[in-house]
């Protein structure tokens, strides 16, 4: 597969049970733990409406009908400032490797930009390894402790962009 095969689309509602599922394998695959991350949050199968708010945005990545990822930027929770939060950036195996997470990345923060956000926060995990990779390549910096209160206690690594 390649990246031209691929379409980054905002979600629609119709997207919730294909891009819920997808990050969930993805989760497993990772031997990520079921309490403390995103495989807990119960937004997961209602992205769609958890994204219709002000400033807060959620693409997937589709081709062929079948969703393969994504990403969502919206307001860190429980924080004061103006600081946006990237979240449940997951792609499957068939999507990885080809550029879509960088092309995925600056679709992401574009829209912080324009949403007027100053910062851009993130939590992951040690052995997601590539995904760290390509953070700090377009300048996300590691952080000693979390901002805000995302409920992912076990995410245990944190970084910050200035945008």
């Amino acid at each position: 597969m390649n990246l031209s095969s691929f379409k980054i689309r905002e979600i629609q509602r119709k997207d919730n049970p294909k891009i819920a599922q997808a990050i969930r394998d993805i989760l497993v695959e990772f031997g990520v733990p079921k309490v403390g991350t995103a495989y807990a949050d119960k937004i997961l199968d209602t992205l769609y409406e958890a994204y219709q708010f002000e400033k807060a945005t959620y693409y997937v990545i589709e081709k062929d009908g079948e969703i393969y990822g994504g990403a969502g930027i919206k307001q860190l929770d429980n924080f004061t400032g103006n600081v946006c939060e990237l979240q449940k950036m997951y792609f499957l195996p068939q999507a990885r490797g080809i550029g879509l997470g960088s092309k995925m990345m600056a679709i992401c923060l574009q829209k912080a930009k324009e949403f007027g956000f100053e910062k851009c926060y993130l939590e992951t995990l040690p052995y997601m390894e590539s995904a760290r990779k390509l953070y700090r390549k377009v300048g996300f910096k590691d952080l000693d402790a979390p901002m805000g209160d995302t409920g992912h206690y076990s995410c245990n690594l944190w970084m910050l962009k200035k945008l």
